[in-house]
């Protein structure tokens, strides 16, 4: 019925006549804007029409080579990398976590290796530690036995400690510093303390060369030391990070050793990441416990989610505000738990198809630590005099930590689109204009002569196709109504 409809009204439309197609081709051909077409018409000489009917189509294979080549280029998503390096009067101070590698006091209980092999189950979470199986049996009866037994609070009261004692000297910027300066976290070193944390986030520094100056006291002899457990050094181990994000040691952690000072120098480097498909980021991701956003908050999110789903608890290494995992909980569904996110790929990094992508935007704090021995014969006198304490003491005990900026500037390495659409159509315009001397206008010229030569062509087919049969016809075979009604009469 469609079909029938179009075809009576294209009978109504006649096709135009061959003389008028004819002179509607002539007429583009001398008009049109493309550069080269009216010499190929309008020329009488067949050897220039064959000249210039060559350099049109030679141009036309170069466009058109040329706009192929550029839209290969663009998708395949190229990059250029800029690195801007910016200099201010004031910049920022970063957030400085420090640990003391010696976990737990020595007197703090009977049976260390239980102790240790817990600390194992629970930093697991962080960083991968295997359980001893050689410690199986005592840990099972240690869990046994101490039912109420809170990793939590036992790390918190037996662990690294940071008071007068432990700090003796702080100094940031010229100004004295203080413990409750400092803010308490949970890491795979149990108890460590951040200068700088969130919310004392704006601190800055207007002169290079000066920062921050601490001295501690790792005071050995009340912490445990015992080779059998792995654990061999003595001093303090500390990360510098931006002052919104989570710690991360792993593979990051720097290392002042007793009877050492520390010189760390921090440059300030700001990275920027394109999204999908030029880079590997994922802009507008949030995180729920985290100011912003970073793949190593992102990871301990996701592991949080997955252990609490399926322990009904949450590590208090972890962040979140779920119910707290007892010690049976972390020996027995916990521990399994991180294997499992491990082994399946639970929680990814890296990839922007992945679980935690890349960063849009990201601050780190490349260092250059060089070192020398702390106090001479003077200095350990003075400290030993001080502190009360044999000039032994001193040298195995105290350490110096020293972290300034090594000047007033941060780098911007930013990751910018290689072609954008804009340049694409630039590029496209130019191959246009350089080799046919076409613009928009052209192209819109031949699409509209396209047009036209497609509907004649579809009026000349319809009009010359057969008529549509009557589908509800009757058969020729059957008597219509009519001719029944004519044979009853004649009857």
């Amino acid at each position: 019925g469609i079909l029938e409809k179009i075809r009576s009204c294209l009978i109504k439309k006649m096709l135009p006549q061959l003389e008028d197609r004819r002179k509607y081709h002539q007429e583009f051909a001398s008009s049109t804007s493309f550069h080269g077409v009216h010499n190929i018409v309008q020329t009488q000489s067949k050897a220039r029409k064959v000249l210039w009917l060559l350099v049109v189509a030679g141009c036309l294979g170069i466009v058109i080579w040329q706009i192929y080549s550029r839209f290969i280029y663009y998708f395949s998503w190229p990059t250029t990398t800029t690195v801007v390096v910016q200099y201010v009067e004031n910049i920022k101070f970063p957030a400085v976590t420090f640990c003391n590698l010696n976990r737990f006091q020595a007197h703090a209980v009977s049976n260390l290796k239980v102790i240790f092999s817990i600390w194992n189950v629970v930093s697991a979470i962080l960083q991968k530690f295997p359980i001893e199986n050689k410690y199986s049996q005592e840990l099972n009866d240690f869990l046994v036995g101490n039912q109420n037994f809170s990793m939590k609070e036992f790390t918190r009261k037996n662990g690294f400690y940071l008071n007068s004692s432990t700090l003796l000297e702080c100094d940031f910027f010229g100004k004295p510093c203080y413990p409750q300066d400092f803010e308490h976290v949970f890491t795979e070193y149990g108890n460590c303390f951040t200068f700088n944390h969130n919310d004392l986030s704006t601190r800055k520094v207007s002169l290079s060369g000066r920062g921050l100056y601490l001295l501690f006291d790792v005071q050995q002899d009340q912490f445990t030391d015992e080779s059998a457990l792995d654990y061999t050094d003595a001093g303090i181990t500390f990360v510098i990070h931006s002052p919104q994000e989570f710690p991360r040691f792993d593979g990051l952690g720097l290392l002042a050793s007793v009877g050492m000072h520390a010189h760390v120098a921090i440059r300030q480097l700001k990275s920027i990441t394109q999204e999908y498909p030029w880079g590997e980021c994922k802009p507008g991701i949030k995180l729920q416990h985290h100011k912003i956003y970073s793949t190593n908050g992102c990871l301990l999110e996701c592991k949080a989610r997955y252990i609490q789903k399926w322990c009904g608890c949450l590590p208090f290494i972890l962040p979140g505000n779920g119910t707290e995992c007892d010690l049976m909980k972390f020996y027995k569904c916990v521990y399994p738990a991180v294997n499992d996110i491990e082994i399946k790929g639970l929680c990814t990094a890296g990839t922007h198809n992945s679980t935690c992508p890349t960063p849009c935007e990201q601050t780190d704090y490349p260092t250059t630590v060089t070192y020398s021995s702390f106090g001479g014969e003077k200095a350990t006198k003075h400290f030993s005099a001080k502190l009360r304490k044999s000039p032994d003491y001193i040298r195995q005990n105290l350490v110096r930590i020293e972290i300034k900026y090594h000047d007033l500037s941060y780098k911007i390495t930013q990751q910018q689109k290689a072609l954008t659409i804009s340049e694409l159509l630039a590029d496209v315009g130019g191959q246009l204009g350089l080799f046919c001397g076409a613009s928009m206008i052209t192209i819109i010229e031949l699409l509209e002569y396209i047009f036209t030569n497609f509907c004649w062509m579809c009026i000349f087919l319809l009009l010359k196709a057969p008529e549509m049969p009557h589908w509800n016809s009757p058969s020729q075979n059957q008597p219509t109504h009519k001719e029944k009604k004519r044979g009853i009469q004649e009857c």
